[in-house]
């Protein structure tokens, strides 16, 4: 451990800070190097140019290298390289020179010393892996450095300092979170396989159900690694068409995650319980008085649901960092397959874009779908909408992506975009809306066809249904009948469900 007196209280310093701080910081103790190492993998690159490009993937910044020669050596390979120049002692010499800088790595001379490390080509790859790991090593020594000296800054909100070392922390790792190329051999075989999962999966559906079959007709269930934005005015119904999804998903054991950054967790449960039971709000607020068949009511339709794989947070303004790391554990401990986040403009982006509201809300959309492809996880984003959905009048009055509030890159990093709009709620429903009609409208789908979707929002007991179908009868004329599809909502684990599920903790290999 760094002796006292080592860390002052102050601004910590960048990552890319140079070795010769990074002694300062952790006087008494030598920082993970290993000079012999980086001398072979630059004495391979002298005499062997082709082992350029692994190194290069490999080690993507200068400062890899521990001792300062060294880093400004591979700095002149890898310019004279993605210039498309020659790569050797004379050509490195000669721009080294042309910079100033040959004198300072020790003349012509230490570069021949390089080039004799005959050897060193042919384990090029396991010593650039080592150089490599003692870089992150370092990274994150500093970045704890950083975390330390934030944490002795009583100026500094809690909020703050937890944002700062998940993000520190998190730079300090992502140097080593690239994926290997994968051969389309490999990837063909998956995408076959989960054709034929699909086949015999009596729904057909790839991804996590959300309760309306129509929509999942579209996207065969929420993806894997999507982020899907689910946006509306205030008051409109979004949180409530979100709860739908994930009591359904839970309900069909599939676990899900609902981050409420508006509502506390009692709220929620209220929510659910509402729309489970279709008690009256009244009652629910206490305004009027329970009987025992509503009690018998809830304790009947409450029994699934208490037993449902469902996990909620209401920390308020979480940091996006935070949503990250809990996400990760979330997947890790329960196998969560769904995320929803109420809503994306109340969360916390990077500390240091506090303020450019634009900005700091074009990292909270990135991040989240980072978050979605590295955990391989749907996530739900909630969104508000701008007022220019209500001062546009009559049919403009339908969102538009356009509409998306403070920042054109949530359009940009989500696959699907998905706007709620009822008409009669905004005040703008034509002779023929009836009250409730609403349309869940499909504004952008990477993967998928564009289109609206109607639906029927029961506000007693804050319920989106599918609507019912006018079919004929055996007379001739005409009944009004739940559809199949409205059915398959309504009846949670009913035979069109039967045995297509299967509880993650079953699953085995940690897919899910």
């Amino acid at each position: 451990m760094p002796q006292d007196g080592a860390f002052k209280k102050g601004k910590g310093q960048k990552s890319q800070d140079s070795p010769v701080n990074l002694d300062k910081l952790i006087e008494g103790k030598k920082p993970p190097q290993n000079i012999e190492i980086e001398q072979a993998v630059l004495g391979a690159l002298l005499v062997e140019p082709s082992c350029l490009d692994d190194a290069l993937d490999e080690l993507p910044f200068a400062r890899c290298f521990y001792d300062e020669r060294n880093a400004i050596i591979y700095k002149a390979i890898r310019e004279l390289h993605l210039n498309h120049q020659p790569v050797d002692i004379l050509q490195v010499g000669e721009k080294l020179s042309a910079e100033g800088n040959l004198e300072i790595v020790g003349g012509a001379q230490y570069l021949v010393e390089l080039s004799q490390k005959v050897g060193a080509a042919a384990h090029m790859e396991s010593h650039a892996k080592v150089v490599k790991q003692k870089f992150i090593q370092r990274e994150i020594i500093k970045a704890s450095y950083d975390i330390i000296n934030t944490a002795f800054d009583d100026s500094v909100p809690l909020e703050d300092l937890s944002d700062t070392a998940q993000s520190k922390i998190f730079e300090a790792l992502s140097t080593d979170a690239r994926k290997e190329v994968q051969p389309i051999g490999d990837v063909i075989s998956r995408a076959l396989t989960a054709m034929e999962d699909r086949q015999k999966s009596s729904n057909g559906l790839s991804g996590v159900p959300s309760g309306f079959p129509t929509l999942d007709g579209i996207t065969m269930g929420w993806q894997a690694s999507d982020l899907i934005i689910l946006a509306a005015r205030p008051g409109v119904g979004k949180t409530s068409f979100a709860i739908n999804m994930a009591v359904h998903a839970a309900k069909m054991n599939y676990p899900v995650a609902i981050f409420s950054l508006e509502m506390s967790t009692v709220q929620l449960a209220n929510r659910m319980i509402l729309s489970e039971t279709g008690l009256e709000s009244g009652k629910m607020k206490g305004r009027l008085k329970m009987t025992q068949a509503d009690w018998t009511n809830i304790n009947d339709k409450i029994r699934a649901l208490s037993n449902a794989p469902l996990y909620l947070d209401d920390t308020p303004s979480l940091p996006v960092m935070e949503l990250r790391s809990k996400v990760k554990k979330l997947v890790k401990q329960y196998g969560v397959r769904l995320v929803i986040v109420d809503y994306l403009q109340l969360m916390q982006g990077p500390a240091e874009l506090r303020g450019m509201r634009e900005q700091e809300v074009s990292a909270i959309s990135r991040l989240l779908k980072a978050t979605a492809k590295e955990h391989n996880v749907p996530i739900i984003a909630l969104s508000q909408l701008s007022r220019k959905t209500v001062e546009r009048a009559g049919s403009m009055s339908r969102p538009q992506l356009s509409d998306l509030r403070e920042s054109g890159a949530i359009e940009q990093d989500a696959d699907m975009v998905l706007f709620i709009h009822r008409p009669d709620y905004l005040g703008v429903a034509g002779p023929d809306d009836k009250p409730g009609t609403t349309q869940l409208i499909i504004a952008k789908n990477r993967n998928g066809e564009i289109t609206d979707i109607p639906l029927h929002f029961e506000a007693s007991c804050t319920q989106f249904s599918e609507p019912t179908s006018i079919i004929p009868d055996e007379e001739g004329g005409y009944v009004e009948t739940p559809s199949k599809a409205n059915s398959q909502v309504l009846d949670y684990g009913g035979p069109q469900f039967e045995n297509n599920y299967t509880s993650p903790a079953s699953m085995t290999g940690g897919e899910f």
